[in-house]
């Protein structure tokens, strides 16, 4: 099984530069039997098992973010890993998608199912081209997110999201006059919104309900006359706290703290916290499955932000994320899969796929 994501790593693919591997999968669902594989408008990959008018979606990404994790083997036997970036966030999960599909091919023989299987692109980029094109295409009848949960988990919620990007400009002062630089004016919005987190998070405990604050990237610069400061600042949302609300708090604290001539917020990416039920056919196949396999089934709820965002208030039908691999392992240098985890993924999606194939 693992041959198909290793080829498939070995492919690089930035958000907005997933063409290579997007035709790759393409040419690979064509020859594992699927009855249509295509590149979509959005430049997703896109392979259609069956003709039914009952539709259940496997919605995954194929962009990576940057940083070469060399693809390489480690380890023996059932201790065996495949290194490379996307074995974990997401080629891994999507890999595991097309081939359990093609898998569950045979079980299809009722007539009433199509299975949608979708490798979409700029998730990483936080415009979800892939995803906002395919919420537009489908109604499935239920769906599957394809992130890493681990072959025991079952992902149920991920938190909202904004990004905000602050330009503090201003003229240049002597250092021994007491007015705030550009600098520490970027740095106070920054301890502003920490406090504002510390004081929201105070009684509640779960980090799911909470507001997680993140300083992402901060620059500063001048040319004598003028001096200049951009911060750039995350923040995951709970369900209870919009990215809207969020941002009308933000603009009046950037009034405060003194916007100049010059000065500017930018906001982008806001997604809204999304958790579906627990108890639904969907999330009861994936249940049995898991103990088939004879795991203990453990639910979650993501920090991160994922294209479950998006497709669970579109198609507001039964959604899981589900897909193989430690999601500690998104995005650092050491990404890396076990290829007895990958296997075990793609048996828990086959089983999946069957029981839902057999719904009347």
């Amino acid at each position: 099984m693992i041959e198909l994501l290793e080829n498939c790593v070995r492919i690089p693919s930035l958000s907005g530069q997933e063409k290579n591997c997007a035709e790759f999968l393409v040419r690979e669902m064509q020859a594992r039997g699927f009855d249509r594989a295509f590149v979509d408008e959005s430049g997703s990959a896109v392979g259609i098992i069956g003709t039914g008018p009952r539709q259940i979606v496997l919605l995954g990404h194929i962009d990576t973010v940057g940083g070469d994790v060399p693809v390489r083997y480690d380890g023996d036997g059932a201790d065996r890993k495949l290194y490379g970036r996307g074995t974990v966030d997401a080629k891994g999960p999507f890999c595991a998608f097309v081939l359990a599909a093609q898998m569950a091919k045979s079980s299809m023989a009722n007539g009433q199912w199509s299975i949608i299987v979708i490798g979409a692109t700029e998730e990483e980029a936080a415009s979800s081209r892939g995803a906002r094109h395919a919420s537009t295409q489908y109604q499935p009848e239920l769906c599957v997110i394809g992130e890493p949960s681990g072959s025991d988990g079952i992902t149920l919620g991920y938190k909202g999201r904004l990004l905000v990007k602050a330009h503090f400009e201003q003229g240049v002062v002597h250092t021994s006059r007491p007015e705030p630089t550009a600098s520490e004016k970027a740095v106070n919005l920054w301890q502003w919104a920490k406090q504002f987190a510390d004081g929201y998070n105070v009684d509640k405990p779960k980090m799911f309900d909470q507001i997680m604050p993140s300083l992402r990237d901060i620059k500063s610069g001048g040319n004598g006359l003028r001096e200049w400061c951009d911060v750039l600042i995350g923040l995951r949302l709970p369900i209870e706290f919009g990215p809207a609300q969020v941002q009308s708090i933000i603009e009046a604290q950037f009034e405060v703290i003194g916007a100049d001539e010059g000065c500017g917020l930018e906001f982008w990416g806001p997604e809204v916290a999304f958790r579906a039920s627990r108890d639904t056919v969907l999330a009861r196949a994936f249940v049995d499955a898991i103990r088939a396999e004879k795991l203990r089934p453990a639910f979650k709820h993501k920090s991160g932000t994922a294209d479950f965002n998006i497709a669970g208030p579109a198609w507001n039908c039964p959604i899981v994320a589900y897909g193989p691999g430690d999601s500690d392992l998104d995005h650092t240098p050491h990404e890396h899969v076990e290829i007895a985890e990958f296997e075990r993924g793609v048996r828990v999606l086959v089983r999946v796929l069957q029981s839902v194939v057999m719904l009347n």
